[in-house]
């Protein structure tokens, strides 16, 4: 799938059908993009930048891609807004010279980083190998490796490249002009202690090639330099250009989008409460601060910040694993400003929700289909896909074959749709590969079958029966009604509170379905079982009913 879709090749009565309906859509790409036209109308330019930044100290995660595919999001919105008659461009930027402040804990022979604590990302080591000269350029790679297997249309930068090659020397005088006014902005946030050394220079050592947290003795903006003792307690003067020095977070945040003119940039809610300071700075510095979008952070299983230097949570090769791409834009797209858990255990939900909104999206008019997740996700081309099941679906059968055979799955879909295939259906056949990889590493290591007790030994001699009069061919509906006569007589399974529920006919609790998931597929969930059934085989599962019944499955025969 590709983000590089350009709003000009949509027809032209199309375009102004999209225009005006974009005008009131609810997503949230659609109102961050509005506020960017209105930014035009006070701060007119003819190309709109947007920015995502990225600290490569560690591998990139999910949180940095996000980062670039909701900012995808938003430019597409602001296109079809202004029918692509505003240029934009995506600039990525790597935070690529900063000092190594720790060693990450996913890194091999960390001892062997000591030695560069504190030195620019891009002048460490690469601990792992390969053709990369650094640790930085690495870190680089990998994220602009899956940007560019996704499709993304953006422009790469790189903080050394910019100090370096004095793209940034102009702000960088500008920080000496205007030292004391940045000085007033960022010393009530500091502490006492931190006060009397800081400096938003920080200067590179050239004896040691350290990034130096350490006061200065002058700043002379005539003359565009700065004077500090180095590590041997030798005074310098270095140049503020060239990349010689660098500057501090905060400082370099307003300081980037004063030199570029940056239009729009969103970052996590530990960001938040900084946001005011790093536009003081761009005002300062002559610039404009660009519209802000600020979303919540991603949690691990344990509900902890995902972290770069830890490792927690997933990485972006991780999900790519056991789902698809598209899978993970639409985990992206969804309540951005609500913390989520980004753990393996999110991945089946979003592989079934992103199928479902594609299956939808077709009957949908104008209006819905702008809310569709898939139509930011594929920037307005969703493809038509027929995906005859779940993910769900295929990962209870694997787990009631107890199979790790791919053919074995594709056995039980034929029986559901004749003459199906991978070459018919190449999205399932990729389904049917990452589900046989998820139930391998998350489903059969956590299986656990427990043993009926006497009520649900009886209900399920009674599903055994009932199942036996049906047609091999019975349909997922008629197996499902099945299943309800079966569990409607037995007070344990009987709900009179469900929607058109009687006396005479009680509906049927959640209680008859976690009996047979937990007895006869050894989980805690499942799929619609009368759905299960058809694809998986009567006489399949009867076999199941009859080793539940026989104690092979929970071990207490």
């Amino acid at each position: 799938m590709s983000h590089a879709a350009s709003a000009s090749a949509i027809p032209a009565e199309l375009a102004a059908e999209l225009k005006s309906v974009a005008e009131t859509a609810s997503a949230w790409p659609f109102e961050e993009a509005r506020k960017l036209v209105e930014r035009l109308k006070t701060h007119p330019k003819d190309e709109v930048l947007f920015e995502t930044g990225y600290g490569p100290s560690g591998l990139p995660h999910i949180g940095t891609f996000g980062e670039v595919a909701r900012t995808t999001m938003v430019r597409h919105a602001f296109r079809i807004l202004t029918q692509d008659k505003v240029k934009t461009r995506l600039l990525c930027f790597s935070d690529d010279m900063d000092g190594m402040r720790k060693i990450p804990d996913n890194v091999p022979d960390p001892v062997a980083l000591r030695p560069y604590l504190q030195m620019p990302l891009t002048k460490v080591p690469n601990p792992f190998g390969g053709d990369y000269p650094s640790f930085g350029a690495h870190n680089n790679a990998m994220l602009r490796r899956f940007l560019d297997t996704f499709g993304f249309d953006y422009e790469f930068a790189s903080a050394t490249d910019y100090y370096t090659s004095g793209k940034l020397d102009a702000v960088l005088l500008k920080v000496a002009e205007r030292y004391d006014a940045i000085m007033q902005v960022m010393l009530p946030t500091l502490g006492e202690e931190r006060q009397a050394t800081y400096s938003p220079f920080l200067p590179i050592s050239p004896t040691s090639g350290r990034v130096l947290y350490v006061p200065l003795k002058n700043v002379d903006a005539k003359a565009g330099t700065i004077t500090f003792d180095d590590e041997d307690g030798t005074e310098l003067t270095l140049p503020v250009t060239g990349g010689r020095v660098k500057l501090q977070w905060k400082p370099d945040f307003g300081a980037r989008w004063a030199a570029l003119d940056v239009d729009f940039e969103m970052f996590g809610k530990d960001h938040q409460t900084n946001a005011p300071i790093y536009d003081k700075i761009c005002r300062i510095l002559g610039g404009t601060a660009p519209d802000h979008f600020v979303y919540e952070l991603f949690l691990d299983e344990k509900g902890q910040k995902i972290s770069k230097s830890k490792g927690n949570g997933l990485t972006i090769d991780e999900w790519l694993t056991y789902a698809s791409p598209e899978s993970l834009a639409l985990y992206m797209f969804q309540s951005p400003r609500s913390a989520k858990k980004l753990h393996f255990d999110v991945i089946p939900r979003a592989v079934d929700e992103y199928y479902a909104f594609l299956a939808r999206y077709p009957q949908q008019d104008w209006k819905l289909r702008l809310g569709n997740p898939v139509w930011h996700i594929h920037s307005g081309n969703p493809p038509q896909v027929d995906m005859p099941v779940s993910f769900t679906m295929l990962l209870n059968l694997a787990s009631a074959s107890n199979t790790e055979d791919e053919q074995v799955l594709w056995g039980f879909l034929r029986r559901h749709v004749p003459g199906v295939s991978a070459q018919t259906h190449p999205q399932l056949a990729a389904l049917v590969g990452y589900a046989v990889k998820y139930f391998h590493d998350f489903v059969k290591p956590g299986k656990v079958f427990r043993a009926p007790d006497p009520v649900e030994r009886n209900a399920l001699e009674a599903l055994d029966a009932a199942l036996a009069v049906l047609p091999a061919n019975a349909s997922a509906d008629e197996i499902q009604n099945a299943l309800y006569d079966v569990a409607r007589p037995i007070p344990r399974y009987q709900d009179f509170k469900a929607k058109g529920a009687t006396q005479e006919r009680p509906g049927v609790s959640i209680e008859w379905f976690n009996t047979l998931y937990q007895v006869l597929l050894g989980l805690e969930r499942g799929p619609r079982f009368g759905s299960f059934v058809a694809i998986y085989g009567i006489a399949e599962t009867r076999d199941l009913i009859a080793r539940a019944l026989g104690g092979t499955l929970s071990g207490a025969a």
